[in-house]
Protein backbone atom coordinates (compact mmCIF):
# COMPACT_ATOMS: atom_id res chain seq x y z
CA UNK A 1 0.00 0.00 0.00
CA UNK A 2 1.34 3.41 -1.00
CA UNK A 3 2.22 5.76 1.84
CA UNK A 4 0.93 9.30 2.39
CA UNK A 5 3.02 12.33 1.51
CA UNK A 6 2.37 15.40 3.70
CA UNK A 7 4.21 18.71 3.27
CA UNK A 8 4.36 21.83 5.43
CA UNK A 9 4.88 25.26 3.88
CA UNK A 10 5.02 28.93 4.76
CA UNK A 11 7.21 32.00 5.00
CA UNK A 12 9.86 32.37 7.70
CA UNK A 13 8.71 32.15 11.31
CA UNK A 14 5.30 30.55 10.80
CA UNK A 15 6.07 27.59 13.07
CA UNK A 16 6.41 24.76 10.54
CA UNK A 17 9.13 22.94 12.45
CA UNK A 18 7.11 23.02 15.66
CA UNK A 19 4.01 21.58 14.01
CA UNK A 20 5.91 18.88 12.09
CA UNK A 21 7.55 17.72 15.32
CA UNK A 22 4.18 17.57 17.09
CA UNK A 23 2.49 15.74 14.20
CA UNK A 24 5.39 13.28 13.97
CA UNK A 25 5.19 12.53 17.69
CA UNK A 26 1.42 12.04 17.42
CA UNK A 27 1.47 9.78 14.35
CA UNK A 28 4.47 7.68 15.39
CA UNK A 29 2.41 6.11 18.18
CA UNK A 30 0.25 4.23 15.66
CA UNK A 31 1.82 4.58 12.20
CA UNK A 32 5.05 4.14 10.32
CA UNK A 33 6.15 7.74 9.77
CA UNK A 34 9.32 9.66 8.91
CA UNK A 35 10.16 13.36 9.10
CA UNK A 36 12.43 15.04 6.52
CA UNK A 37 13.28 18.53 5.34
CA UNK A 38 13.86 19.99 1.92
CA UNK A 39 16.57 20.96 1.15
CA UNK A 40 18.38 18.35 3.22
CA UNK A 41 17.43 14.89 4.39
CA UNK A 42 20.47 13.20 2.83
CA UNK A 43 24.21 13.71 3.09
CA UNK A 44 24.28 15.36 -0.35
CA UNK A 45 21.17 17.42 0.39
CA UNK A 46 22.59 18.62 3.69
CA UNK A 47 25.74 19.91 1.97
CA UNK A 48 23.60 21.70 -0.62
CA UNK A 49 21.47 23.19 2.16
CA UNK A 50 24.56 24.58 3.85
CA UNK A 51 25.55 26.40 0.66
CA UNK A 52 22.04 27.73 0.02
CA UNK A 53 21.56 29.13 3.53
CA UNK A 54 25.12 30.21 4.40
CA UNK A 55 24.94 33.96 5.22
CA UNK A 56 28.73 34.29 4.85
CA UNK A 57 28.47 33.74 1.08
CA UNK A 58 28.44 37.24 -0.36
CA UNK A 59 28.74 36.27 -4.01
CA UNK A 60 25.31 36.78 -5.63
CA UNK A 61 23.59 33.61 -6.77
CA UNK A 62 22.69 33.63 -10.45
CA UNK A 63 18.94 33.41 -11.08
CA UNK A 64 18.95 29.72 -11.97
CA UNK A 65 21.65 28.66 -9.48
CA UNK A 66 19.27 28.52 -6.51
CA UNK A 67 16.65 26.72 -8.58
CA UNK A 68 19.09 24.02 -9.72
CA UNK A 69 20.55 23.55 -6.24
CA UNK A 70 17.13 23.13 -4.62
CA UNK A 71 16.12 20.71 -7.38
CA UNK A 72 19.35 18.71 -6.96
CA UNK A 73 18.78 18.31 -3.23
CA UNK A 74 15.14 17.39 -3.84
CA UNK A 75 15.99 14.79 -6.49
CA UNK A 76 18.41 13.11 -4.07
CA UNK A 77 15.85 13.21 -1.25
CA UNK A 78 13.15 11.71 -3.47
CA UNK A 79 15.36 8.92 -4.77
CA UNK A 80 17.05 8.03 -1.52
CA UNK A 81 14.36 8.61 1.11
CA UNK A 82 10.86 9.72 0.10
CA UNK A 83 10.01 7.34 -2.75
CA UNK A 84 11.27 4.20 -0.93
CA UNK A 85 9.32 5.24 2.18
CA UNK A 86 6.09 5.83 0.25
CA UNK A 87 6.45 2.51 -1.56
CA UNK A 88 6.82 0.88 1.84
CA UNK A 89 3.54 2.38 3.05
CA UNK A 90 5.16 4.99 5.31
CA UNK A 91 3.71 8.42 6.06
CA UNK A 92 6.24 11.07 5.00
CA UNK A 93 6.20 14.49 6.69
CA UNK A 94 8.32 16.99 4.76
CA UNK A 95 9.35 20.48 5.87
CA UNK A 96 9.04 22.41 2.57
CA UNK A 97 8.80 20.95 -0.92
CA UNK A 98 7.90 22.08 -4.44
CA UNK A 99 5.63 24.93 -3.29
CA UNK A 100 8.61 26.57 -1.58
CA UNK A 101 10.54 26.63 -4.84
CA UNK A 102 7.58 28.13 -6.69
CA UNK A 103 7.03 30.75 -3.98
CA UNK A 104 10.68 31.65 -3.37
CA UNK A 105 12.33 31.19 -6.76
CA UNK A 106 9.45 32.09 -9.09
CA UNK A 107 7.37 34.65 -7.19
CA UNK A 108 10.19 35.86 -4.94
CA UNK A 109 13.27 35.82 -7.19
CA UNK A 110 11.57 36.14 -10.56
CA UNK A 111 12.59 32.88 -12.22
CA UNK A 112 10.05 32.18 -15.00
CA UNK A 113 7.29 30.01 -13.59
CA UNK A 114 7.42 27.60 -16.54
CA UNK A 115 11.12 26.92 -15.86
CA UNK A 116 10.45 26.30 -12.17
CA UNK A 117 7.70 23.81 -13.01
CA UNK A 118 9.87 22.03 -15.57
CA UNK A 119 12.85 21.61 -13.22
CA UNK A 120 10.57 20.60 -10.35
CA UNK A 121 8.99 17.87 -12.47
CA UNK A 122 12.42 16.53 -13.35
CA UNK A 123 13.31 16.37 -9.65
CA UNK A 124 10.15 14.72 -8.28
CA UNK A 125 8.80 12.64 -11.15
CA UNK A 126 5.21 11.57 -10.53
CA UNK A 127 5.25 12.10 -6.77
CA UNK A 128 3.23 15.06 -5.51
CA UNK A 129 2.13 15.72 -1.93
CA UNK A 130 -1.13 14.14 -0.84
CA UNK A 131 -1.82 17.12 1.41
CA UNK A 132 -0.02 20.41 2.05
CA UNK A 133 -0.46 22.57 5.15
CA UNK A 134 0.33 26.20 4.40
CA UNK A 135 0.84 28.16 7.60
CA UNK A 136 0.28 31.85 6.92
CA UNK A 137 1.35 34.97 8.79
CA UNK A 138 1.53 38.63 7.96
CA UNK A 139 5.01 39.79 7.04
CA UNK A 140 5.07 42.05 10.10
CA UNK A 141 4.48 39.15 12.51
CA UNK A 142 6.90 36.93 10.60
CA UNK A 143 9.70 39.47 10.89
CA UNK A 144 8.95 40.07 14.57
CA UNK A 145 9.26 36.34 15.28
CA UNK A 146 12.55 36.16 13.38
CA UNK A 147 13.95 39.08 15.39
CA UNK A 148 13.18 37.24 18.64
CA UNK A 149 15.23 34.18 17.70
CA UNK A 150 18.57 33.75 19.44
CA UNK A 151 20.26 32.53 16.24
CA UNK A 152 21.24 34.85 13.40
CA UNK A 153 19.34 35.02 10.13
CA UNK A 154 20.35 32.64 7.33
CA UNK A 155 20.93 33.80 3.75
CA UNK A 156 17.28 33.43 2.73
CA UNK A 157 15.99 35.14 5.86
CA UNK A 158 18.28 38.10 5.14
CA UNK A 159 16.57 38.88 1.84
CA UNK A 160 14.56 42.10 1.54
CA UNK A 161 11.06 42.61 2.90
CA UNK A 162 9.83 43.12 -0.66
CA UNK A 163 11.20 39.68 -1.55
CA UNK A 164 9.46 38.03 1.39
CA UNK A 165 6.21 39.84 0.60
CA UNK A 166 6.33 38.47 -2.95
CA UNK A 167 6.96 35.01 -1.51
CA UNK A 168 3.92 35.26 0.77
CA UNK A 169 1.71 36.48 -2.06
CA UNK A 170 2.99 33.60 -4.17
CA UNK A 171 2.03 31.12 -1.46
CA UNK A 172 -1.45 32.61 -1.19
CA UNK A 173 -1.89 32.36 -4.94
CA UNK A 174 -0.81 28.71 -4.85
CA UNK A 175 -3.35 28.03 -2.09
CA UNK A 176 -6.09 29.64 -4.14
CA UNK A 177 -5.17 27.63 -7.24
CA UNK A 178 -4.76 24.29 -5.41
CA UNK A 179 -7.57 24.22 -2.86
CA UNK A 180 -7.97 20.45 -3.16
CA UNK A 181 -4.37 19.90 -1.98
CA UNK A 182 -3.34 22.94 0.03
CA UNK A 183 -5.00 23.74 3.36
CA UNK A 184 -4.42 27.34 4.44
CA UNK A 185 -3.94 27.73 8.18
CA UNK A 186 -3.88 30.92 10.21
CA UNK A 187 -0.49 30.74 11.95
CA UNK A 188 -1.40 33.49 14.44
CA UNK A 189 -3.47 30.93 16.34
CA UNK A 190 -1.85 29.24 19.33
CA UNK A 191 0.25 26.13 18.70
CA UNK A 192 -2.23 23.71 20.24
CA UNK A 193 -5.11 24.98 18.11
CA UNK A 194 -3.04 24.76 14.92
CA UNK A 195 -1.96 21.22 15.81
CA UNK A 196 -5.55 20.13 16.45
CA UNK A 197 -6.65 21.64 13.14
CA UNK A 198 -3.93 19.75 11.27
CA UNK A 199 -4.59 16.43 13.02
CA UNK A 200 -8.34 16.65 12.44
CA UNK A 201 -7.73 17.22 8.75
CA UNK A 202 -5.07 14.51 8.57
CA UNK A 203 -7.52 11.86 9.68
CA UNK A 204 -9.37 12.23 6.38
CA UNK A 205 -6.25 10.81 4.70
CA UNK A 206 -5.06 8.13 7.13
Amino acid sequence: MEGIFITFEGIEGVGKSTQIAKVYEYLSKDYSVIQVRDPGGTEIGTKIREVLLDPSIKEPFAMFTELFLYAASRAQLMNQVIVPALRNGTIVLCDRFIDSTIAYQAYGAGVPLADVHQINCQAIGDYFPTRTYLLDLSLKVSQKRLSQRSMGKDRMEQKSLKFHDRVRQGYLKLAEENKERIKLIDATKNKKTIFQEIVQDLHTYI
